[in-house]
Parts: C-alpha cells; structure tokens; sequence
C-alpha cells in the first residue's frame, strides 16, 4: 500500500474523531471534549488503525477516556463509514497518549529553574 495513502487516512481518521469528541456525539460520559487525538498510525493494509489520544488531564481521567472511546469504537466506525470514501474501514484501537503532558511538565520545571537562577 502506498505509504502516501495510509498517511492520508490516518488524518483523516483523526480529524473526524476529533469532530466527534468536539461536537459531543460520542454519548460514553468517560469521553470529554478534553481528550485531543494527537496522531494515528494505519496499518499498511488499512485493517487496522491505532489511535493516540492525550488530555490535559490526570493519568487515570485519560484512562477513562480511552476506554470510553474503546467501548465507543463501533458508533465511532459505524461514523467513519459514512463520511470516508473507502471500501472497508480500519478497525480502531485506542491507546494514551502520555507525550504531550510530559512536554507540558517539562516546559514548567525548566521555566521554574530559569525562575531560580535569576
């Protein structure tokens, strides 16, 4: 498959979970307008799609959330299909994202030690 076109769906998934998260049709209450899908990884057969989702949240809220999304994987599918063009759609995995909070953190104790030194 071309590595172009895996690309090019694993946006697009991301994009519309995002609109689903953001325009709160995904009814689990696990699942909070907090949660940011951060990026998505297809499969090279476009079988399967592993996303990534992050929140600003604590460890155990994004868990939550994550689960909520698994457990909604089928409706989130079901939406998929409707609005993307392809022959099958990816079955979907969702996993947390732990990066973007690490880098958030990071940028605080480093401002905090700037803070120190002057």
């Amino acid at each position: 498959m071309n590595p172009f076109r895996t690309d090019r769906v694993g946006r697009l998934i991301q994009e519309k979970i995002g609109e689903l998260i953001v325009e709160g049709k995904i009814k689990d209450p696990r699942v909070d307008s907090f949660l940011t899908i951060t990026r998505t990884d297809v499969s090279r057969d476009l079988s399967y799609a592993d996303v990534f989702v992050s929140s600003y949240k604590s460890e155990a809220g994004l868990a939550k959330g994550v689960e909520g999304l698994q457990s909604a994987a089928g409706f989130i599918q079901a939406q998929l299909n409707k609005t993307m063009h392809i022959r099958h759609t990816p079955r979907l995995r969702f996993h947390a994202d732990l990066g973007v909070r690490d880098g958030f953190d990071l940028v605080q104790k480093i401002e905090g030690l700037a803070e120190n030194i002057n």
